[in-house]
């Protein structure tokens, strides 16, 4: 139930973070994707808290709420769950067993990689390809997730009268949506080394890829909740005023050199930290490229500074960029929304698999 390697019809995907359910619907005609309907609607404060879901009830209200806003007609979806809740292990297995004997084996084997009870735990496997050590062998990618995290995500979208058709991970729908943007980054797709920051409310995830594929995950405790807080205790508002103002402006004339500014250098700190932990594990010491994805990664010239001073050619993600429009959606909102999209991008693909 983790979706490594599921079939599916034209799904949802849906993003549940910390503090907003961000909902996409694409299609597919020949090999170009198109945008059919998407919505973005805001979760009250302690719903969802360090990527668990605290309130089923809430948060199913809230995405039918966006279900609605979206005027989408789909009724089964697609969503993730954290790379944190997740462990992930690359085990070898004989080769040439059938998709059955190979669930049997590894559920066989599996308490050997799985610090929960097994009945605690929803598993998945994929088949990467032959073993580099035995060509005899395949190497499968075994991923396990404790039970509760997929049944609470279910649960939500159950309240919502929708299915959970695939539960996915974050870093795979991430990875999927980046499929989109590697073309343009210039150079060999296979040789690129792209570190992905997507800098949420709370949490900063980076994922970094090589040639296409998941190399490196950390989660960091910073996140654009901190500016928020920072305008509301300077300016005297309240959560909701604070964000509205951070999106819309309209703030005092010291905002951008009191507030923005330190907070972007902040960002620019956490960015070289999050890199510097993955240059330590030894087996790169540089990234080709950076793109900044989730809410902050929209504030106007961070990525510019982050180039400037990291010294990597730096962009703000934006999967959409090649796709054709749907009549029910805002081009405008859609481009301003775009890097907070890229996990719901990912997981609405998997209808294409």
């Amino acid at each position: 139930m983790l979706g490594l390697n599921k079939k599916a019809n034209t799904l949802l995907g849906i993003d549940i973070s910390s503090t907003s359910v961000k909902l996409l619907e694409l299609s597919k005609s020949g090999s170009r994707y198109k945008v059919e309907a998407y919505a973005v609607e805001p979760l009250p404060p302690n719903a969802v808290e360090e990527k668990n879901v605290a309130d089923i009830e809430q948060v199913g209200q809230i995405v039918a709420r966006v279900l609605a806003k979206s005027k989408s007609g789909v009724k089964v979806a697609a969503v993730a769950v954290s790379g944190s809740a997740v462990i992930t292990k690359t085990i070898e297995m004989e080769a040439g067993l059938s998709d059955d004997e190979l669930e049997n084996q590894i559920r066989l084997e599996a308490d050997q990689y799985i610090p929960y009870p097994l009945d605690e735990v929803a598993l998945d496997f994929e088949v990467i390809g032959p073993s580099k050590r035995n060509p005899e062998r395949v190497d499968v990618l075994l991923a396990a997730c404790r039970r509760e995290n997929v049944e609470d995500r279910e649960a939500v979208l159950s309240v919502a009268a929708l299915t959970a058709k695939v539960v996915d991970i974050e870093a795979h729908a991430m990875e999927r949506a980046c499929e989109l943007i590697m073309p343009t980054l210039g150079g060999d797709a296979e040789d690129l080394t792209v570190a992905v920051v997507d800098i949420g409310a709370t949490m900063t995830t980076l994922n970094v890829l090589h040639g296409g594929r998941n190399v490196y995950n950390r989660e960091l405790l910073f996140g654009g909740k901190q500016l928020t807080e920072e305008i509301q205790r300077r300016y005297g508002l309240s959560v909701e005023e604070a964000g509205l103002a951070k999106k819309q402006g309209g703030l005092p004339d010291d905002y951008e050199t009191e507030v923005l500014a330190p907070f972007k250098e902040q960002v620019v700190l956490q960015v070289s930290r999050a890199l510097q932990f993955f240059f330590a594990g030894g087996q790169f010491n540089d990234v080709d490229h950076i793109l900044l994805a989730g809410g902050t990664a929209s504030i106007a010239g961070l990525d510019q500074l982050i180039q400037q001073k990291i010294g990597t050619p730096t962009q703000v993600a934006n999967p959409f960029a090649q796709m054709a429009l749907g009549g029910k959606v805002n081009a405008g909102a859609l481009a301003s929304d775009a890097p907070a999209l890229m996990i719901a991008c990912g997981l609405a693909m998997r209808s294409f698999d």
